[in-house]
């Protein structure tokens, strides 16, 4: 992986984890959710006219990947309602690069070394030692729900951002028609509370809604050049500043064992980035 790949992912974490952050510590995660996919859209739309269609090759795993976003949302949205955001986001994140690694190898051919089996080792430890200690089952599922969606996405914006012919023109169209369904969800189900939140809560989930854009733009990018399980790999390196904004600015429990985790997870996943097929 190049330095500037590198760097760029990298970046993308620190994004990420950001805009994560905002989603839990800002009321109701799935009206925040919601403006800051609709974010998402708005921004995108204008670019339709500069870009032009993804290749018919890669239409399918860009429909796939909307609807694996859709189920990601609902699965995100309600773990951060009942859980915390140092225990939920380092396994959502932390079981996707193994799975990643699984579907890069079954679906593009992609392989990776002993180092990388023992990477994901690592991994499976740190999911282990930070979900042993959640106060109940259902965030820890949610999670893994979470963690399932992002694998899957993941492996279809990295395989539909190579066959498109135009990476830029993919992650356009993907960031138009995956910010609507969900939103559209909410504003029906939930009309009066997105009116009532609105006023106090659109200037942050719109920043939300732009450093997802940016850092989720920035790892389409990457995997259109890097294989699928190193990309996932280290943008994984976020679970670390999730654990720390958890427990550190939120007064979320169980601080210690919980970052402890996250530096394995990281170790991790720092080990398969370094792997070589």
């Amino acid at each position: 992986m190049s330095p500037l790949v590198f760097t760029v992912v990298l970046l993308a974490a620190v994004l990420h984890a950001s805009w994560n952050a905002l989603v839990k510590s800002g009321g109701d995660p799935y009206l925040r959710l919601a403006i800051i996919n609709l974010t998402q859209s708005v921004v995108a739309l204008p670019l339709l006219f500069v870009v032009g269609l993804p290749a018919a090759e890669a239409r399918p795993w860009l429909f796939g990947s909307v609807a694996t976003h859709l189920a990601y949302y609902f699965f995100l949205a309600a773990g951060y309602r009942i859980g915390d955001l140092s225990h939920v986001y380092p396994i959502a994140r932390g079981i996707a690069p193994p799975l990643v690694a699984l579907g890069a190898l079954l679906i593009a051919g992609e392989t990776f070394s002993p180092s990388g089996t023992a990477a994901i080792l690592l991994v499976c430890l740190g999911i282990w030692i930070v979900a042993g200690r959640g106060p109940s089952s259902r965030p820890l599922l949610l999670a893994l729900g979470t963690g399932m969606s992002i694998a899957a996405y993941t492996v279809c914006d990295g395989i539909g951002g190579r066959a498109s012919g135009d990476v830029l023109g993919y992650i356009v169209w993907l960031f138009f028609l995956d910010g609507w369904p969900f939103a559209l969800w909410v504003a029906v189900r939930r009309r009066r509370a997105l009116i009532a939140t609105i006023p106090r809560a659109w200037q942050p989930a719109v920043g939300g809604g732009l450093m997802s854009l940016v850092a989720y733009g920035m790892v389409i990018w990457a995997m259109s050049i890097a294989p699928l399980a190193y990309v996932s790999a280290l943008r994984e390196t976020s679970v670390l500043l999730a654990a720390v904004i958890g427990t550190l600015l939120m007064g979320e429990p169980f601080g210690r064992r919980r970052i402890l985790a996250a530096c394995l997870v990281v170790i991790g996943v720092a080990v398969l980035q370094l792997s070589r097929a």
